[in-house]
């Protein structure tokens, strides 16, 4: 979707959060703001601070922030679990479930995050893909609505902390062979920085690798502040997990799902903080070790 062009219709949701906004023609006379997201991504996970404050800040002033949640991998679907991520994200706006990828298509999206900026005419005058431009997002919010203020101040905490751009030198990483690469085998000796391997009973997906019984380990080289695994289950009972940093506890270097001991608990489909260092960051060796089976493992993402 570009600039210039009429903000198309959100229909074909298969639910909504929070209620659905006014029809099309009701929008009328109000900058919209619409952010795609699905919620296992870190990148919307940093951003989620700042659209929910800018929400809240301009609400008053006629901005309508409408959330769009494609889901980038099936389990995703679960309208229980998108409820969640809004509740913990303090998500208060609306929000399209579209699972059809029907509001996807109508603005020929392609990214998680992303943003749409329309006027109060229904135009589209901006958008930005990913994370970052907070500055100059809220002041096309500010040129659109006519008001001139101070900036609001964002606080991101836990997983909506900002990245540490400056020693983020591993990317994200699938694991299911659709996607998957940097695969190596427990014949491979030492893992290179962005590799992975598994060990134990697993099956290979489209989307995911699954542990099929209890001892299953996966392990990674990387270099980045905080690292962080997509996990899912279809178990209704948690699934315990420990995490290892350079084959220890990960001590104060633990991330917000796990405990100094690196015990942690596989309870529903999302990203999990496995790990976030403090002082130098270099390049670790994680690993998970879970005790039973069932586990789903999506993605490797670092911050």
């Amino acid at each position: 979707m570009y600039n210039g062009q009429p903000l198309p219709p959100l229909t074909g949701a298969t639910g909504w959060l929070n209620g659905a906004p006014p029809d099309g023609p009701d929008l009328r006379g109000h900058v919209v703001l619409v952010q795609f997201w699905t919620l296992t991504c870190i990148n919307w996970l940093r951003t989620a601070p700042y659209v929910r404050a800018w929400s809240q800040a301009y609400g008053d002033d006629g901005l309508i922030v409408i959330g769009v949640h494609t889901p980038e991998f099936s389990f995703e679907q679960d309208p229980d679990l998108v409820q969640r991520a809004g509740k913990d994200r303090g998500i208060g706006y609306p929000v399209a479930a579209d699972n059809d990828y029907r509001i996807w298509r109508a603005f020929d999206n392609h990214y998680w995050p992303a943003l749409y900026f329309a006027d109060r005419t229904g135009m589209i005058r901006d958008h930005h893909f990913g994370e970052g431009r907070y500055e100059e997002s809220e002041r096309r919010l500010q040129r659109l609505l006519g008001v001139t203020r101070e900036l609001v101040e964002v606080q991101g905490q836990g997983v909506e902390a900002p990245a540490d751009w400056a020693h983020l030198r591993t990317p994200e990483t699938y694991l299911g062979y659709a996607r998957g690469e940097q695969f190596g085998s427990p014949d491979d000796g030492a893992l290179r920085r962005g590799q992975w391997r598994l060990t134990g009973d697993w099956q290979v997906g489209r989307e995911s690798v699954a542990l099929r019984r209890p001892g299953g380990r996966i392990a990674v080289r990387f270099e980045a502040r905080d690292a962080h695994l997509v996990l899912s289950s279809d178990r209704r009972e948690p699934i315990p997990f420990r995490v290892l940093l350079d084959g220890g506890a990960p001590g104060r270097s633990h991330g917000v799902d796990v405990d100094p001991e690196g015990a942690g608990r596989l309870a529903e489909g999302r990203m999990y903080q496995l790990v976030r260092q403090h002082g130098r960051v270099g390049e670790r060796t994680l690993e998970i070790v879970f005790e039973e089976a069932g586990a789903e493992a999506y993605a490797f993402t670092f911050g």
